[in-house]
């Protein structure tokens, strides 16, 4: 499927939400006008079934290596089982942080060390989340294939953040195509998509504070 096709399984599944008077903050800090909830796609059958085949057919093609899928905690979960099943392998899940009882562990889930992990997310912002579920995974001894998602929000910063850990992520749709969903839905007016095109373009060059 095209990187439109699934931008409108999000907006047809409400999945997209933008508030510019009282604007979300991500888990890095930022403020952002536009929140996208992939954990609705969970109660999308059809949608669900052709997100989690597009992301297998990407860990086919480009990461063949991997063999074991790992999801992480909460919104990764389901669709890293989802793939697993598609693909036949083994699936783990990666905690923010280790758990304060029991065995106290981090990563959920039969792994070994010289397994191949790919890890699965439902966005991109900044990469912050997942650059530390690779951490977690390579502490083990386990190697990071790569990084795949739903959606990213294109930044630069999460390129760079990317680059630095020598990690690559591909997703299956991005801002600029849930953008050009949208003009097509009809779902956003004309002045919410000018305004979040000129907030998209300042975040992407960094001239947004947290």
């Amino acid at each position: 499927m095209s990187k439109i096709e699934i931008a409108k399984i999000l907006l047809n599944v409400g999945a997209v939400e933008l508030n510019a008077d009282e604007p979300f903050i991500w888990a890095s800090g930022i403020e952002s006008p536009i929140y996208c909830d992939n954990r609705l796609t969970m109660s999308d059958p059809v949608g669900r079934k052709k997100i989690a085949e597009g992301l297998a057919t990407i860990i086919r093609e480009q990461y063949p290596e991997t063999t074991v899928i790992a999801g992480t905690a909460t919104a990764g979960i389901p669709h890293a089982a989802w793939i697993a099943d598609i693909l036949g392998l083994p699936m783990v899940y990666i905690r923010s942080s280790a758990k304060g009882h029991g065995r106290s562990r981090q990563i959920e889930g039969k792994i070994a060390e010289g397994d191949k992990a790919i890890i699965v997310e439902d966005l991109i912002s900044t990469g912050g989340s997942s650059l530390n579920a690779a951490e977690a995974l390579q502490s083990e001894g386990i190697e990071v294939t790569g990084v795949v998602s739903i959606f990213t929000y294109e930044l630069k910063s999460a390129d760079e953040a990317f680059a630095s850990a020598n990690l690559s992520y591909t997703s299956l749709t991005n801002f600029g195509a849930l953008i050009e969903a949208s003009k097509e839905a009809g779902a956003l007016d004309e002045g919410a998509i000018s305004y979040l095109l000129d907030w998209h373009g300042k975040l992407k060059e960094g001239l947004l504070n947290k």
